[in-house]
């Protein structure tokens, strides 16, 4: 055989070798993609995203998208040639198994975590925009979660109100860690709670809860690096009543990152008017109930679904404006917020047509 030929052998062997081991080498990554995007002021899966009822509502126009981002399962056994092909891609990005499902969280988990958040953004955002209409809503600190194996697991539940801790009115959630932390481990420290039924049967027949009762629970050491913190095994949230329904149908999504387009959809179907001007407006961004825009993650996948979708505008959170405005896809203005007050005055702006003032992300 001709040492050329022989050559070109050998080396398309060892290339057929090299393709095979990289189809069958796994790698620890996951790789995110562009996610569907969904209009909050229009319908999906045949019914309306946003239905508000005991209210007037307004018609609308334009889009408020809200943003999301794909992420392979964590089951999911990336090779090494699709490792490299999502490197070179643009609209993808790789990155470390861990970062999406660390210490070995299960799929489950990550989604039974990822509801609990969307459920809470969704709360958030209805506070957010009432708040900014100036209509009054309700709100009390209660049980979130309770740790199993902790000593609260059986005494307290989730959907507890609490109304004090140690006789001392708990007004936010923060104040709950506060004067349980005043203890040592192994004191005793007595809530004040209206039961979770009793708190729900009280909103149904539109009267305030009256069953309050005292429950004294013995702290335990935090297995944390802070181990001499006195803990009783209870993460404290708020709960809402609100004047008027707002119910929020979209399945198959997760997270808190909806929050900003949530809270702009249901402000725009409460005023009248429309907030985009017909323009195509896309978003995302956490909001908490004082209308604080925060940070999330895949903003370079949020970007590119939103362009691909038509949108010409994308309401981004401050701090992840250096990020989105490294890689822009073209014809997308990336409009930089911090609140939902910035998204409102921006998105004036932006159905005025006079938009040579809006505060634009940059790489700074």
């Amino acid at each position: 055989m001709p040492r050329r030929t022989a050559t070109m052998l050998a080396s398309t062997l060892m290339l057929i070798a090299l393709l095979c081991a990289g189809v069958f080498i796994t790698v620890p990554y996951s790789e995110l993609s562009p996610g569907p995007t969904v209009n909050t002021l229009g319908d999906h899966g045949g019914e309306p995203v946003l239905q508000i009822s005991g209210r007037k509502t307004y018609a609308t126009t334009g889009h408020l998208n809200m943003t999301t981002v794909r992420v392979t399962s964590a089951d999911y056994k990336m090779n090494l040639v699709e490792a490299v092909y999502g490197w070179l891609s643009h609209d993808n990005k790789v990155v470390p198994h861990d970062t999406l499902y660390p210490d070995g969280k299960t799929e489950e988990q990550s989604t039974q975590e990822n509801a609990e958040e969307f459920s809470q953004s969704q709360e958030s955002a209805k506070v957010a925009a009432l708040d900014k209409l100036g209509v009054p809503v309700q709100s009390w600190v209660i049980v979130a979660t309770v740790v199993k194996g902790s000593p609260s697991e059986g005494v307290l539940h989730a959907g507890d109100v609490i109304k004090a801790v140690d006789g001392t009115a708990v007004k936010v959630p923060t104040d709950v860690a506060k004067l349980v932390t005043k203890h040592k481990a192994g004191e005793k420290v007595v809530f004040t709670i209206v039961p979770a039924a009793e708190q729900a049967a009280a909103e149904k027949a539109n009267r305030a809860a009256t069953k309050a009762r005292d429950i004294t629970i013995t702290t335990t050491r935090s297995d944390d690096e802070n181990a001499e913190r006195a803990i009783v095994g209870i993460s404290a949230g708020t709960d809402h009543t609100f004047p008027f329904t707002i119910d929020i149908k979209l399945a198959d999504v997760g997270g808190p990152s909806a929050g900003l387009m949530f809270a702009l959809g249901i402000y725009d179907k409460l005023t009248p008017g429309s907030l985009t001007g017909g323009k195509f407006v896309a978003g995302t961004g956490t909001i908490d109930d004082d209308g604080v825009v925060g940070p999330i993650g895949g903003i370079e996948m949020k970007t590119v679904g939103a362009r691909d979708k038509g949108a010409q505008y994308f309401l981004t959170p401050a701090d992840n404006c250096a990020a989105a405005a490294s890689d822009t896809p073209d014809g997308l203005t990336l409009v930089k917020v911090g609140t939902i007050g910035d998204a409102l005055n921006a998105l004036k702006d932006i159905r005025s047509g006079d938009t040579g003032d809006l505060p634009k992300c940059s790489t700074k």
